[in-house]
């Protein structure tokens, strides 16, 4: 209710400022404990290996360098994921680069992975207190070229692997110039070959397993996800993320923020993510866990991910326009559900 009184405060500033704002506040009540920790009562689910206490995530995007880790670790999450991070910091693309889009409940964002790089994210990590779930996603810097990609992945996956419970391989964001192009076939076929090996490697150097997954975008066809599917199974990848955000415009197109370049999160991808997890769950039958994430912004969005193949799901733009509540209205609703349907992965 109190973000609710607050968000046309908030709409009425720059969505970065708002960001750092909102989340800078929170972070500091939290440090001084003034914040009382959500507490969601939900059967754990046993994924990759991992005990998650309940299947609603924060997906990667919101705390890109790990910096407000203890502020969400109080709103009731299941697992944090945290990213894209790259082996260098960037700034990202100029501003401005994040528009919303009130009229249909999206945003449009074309930050282009701006971060303070994987050295500083590590540190951020080893300063908090959060003791959960925690995802790292990784990415390229934009002016590596693509075919030395794998560089920059194999430096990300070095680097956080010890510090995290499951690192994802961001290969779908629209705002990289050409980094989409590494879901195709003969490139995710190397790019998953190694990054595979360096896991093992680095599964003997540190004496523990830290799963890997890969998150992909929404603009597949069917033949394309299923060639994705193929590739995930014959490398024994430990999960996929579906989706990223998307580049169509679809149910904004007669709005004038469609124009402006950038990927769409939010209500107008409800149901071409939901597609996608459904055509996952097809070719994948059951034998890697999707994490099911774009248009989550209802109880109802995410059952329907949920019962479409997905055993965890992440929140992102539904945060943005309803606020923590929603963290624990998806949790309330679908963990009841779970109790009759639950699906693990080892």
């Amino acid at each position: 209710m109190f973000y609710t009184l607050l968000r046309p405060l908030l709409f009425k500033l720059d969505p970065e400022f708002a960001h750092r704002i909102t989340f800078g506040v929170i972070q500091q009540i939290s440090k001084l404990g003034l914040l009382k920790n959500v507490s969601i009562s939900c059967q754990p689910r046993n994924v990759m290996g991992l005990t998650f206490p309940n299947p609603v995530g924060l997906a990667a995007g919101l705390d890109k360098n790990g910096e407000y880790l203890d502020a969400l670790a109080t709103l009731g999450f299941g697992f944090i994921e945290i990213g894209t991070v790259t082996p260098r910091p960037q700034p990202g693309n100029p501003t401005p680069r994040i528009f919303r889009v009130p009229e249909a409940n999206a945003i449009i964002n074309r930050l282009g992975f701006n971060n303070q790089g994987v050295e500083q994210l590590v540190e951020n990590i080893k300063r908090s207190n959060y003791q959960g779930i925690l995802g790292i996603n990784i990415g390229k810097n934009f002016d590596t070229p693509l075919k030395k990609a794998i560089n920059d992945y194999l430096i990300g996956l070095q680097k956080v692997y010890c510090h995290a419970s499951y690192v994802t391989v961001n290969i779908s964001s629209p705002n990289t110039k050409d980094l989409r192009q590494l879901q195709a076939a003969d490139a995710l076929d190397q790019l998953l070959g190694e990054l595979k090996s360096e896991q093992a490697k680095l599964a003997q150097i540190h004496g523990k397993y830290v799963p890997m997954v890969v998150k992909i975008a929404p603009d597949l066809d069917q033949e394309q996800v299923e060639s994705i599917a193929t590739l995930l199974l014959k490398h024994c990848v430990d999960g996929v993320i579906a989706t990223n955000t998307t580049i169509s415009r679809t149910g904004i197109e007669h709005l004038a923020l469609a124009q402006v370049n950038g990927g769409l999160s939010g209500a107008p991808l409800t149901q071409r993510a939901t597609v996608v997890i459904r055509q996952l769950h097809h070719f994948l039958r059951d034998a890697i866990p999707i994490i099911g994430v774009g248009g989550i912004m209802s109880a109802s969005d995410a059952q329907d991910k949920l019962s479409s193949g997905a055993s965890l799901i992440q929140l992102y733009t539904g945060l943005i326009y309803r606020g923590p509540d929603l963290v624990g209205e998806i949790a309330k609703t679908v963990c009841v559900d779970l109790k009759v349907n639950h699906r693990e992965y080892g």
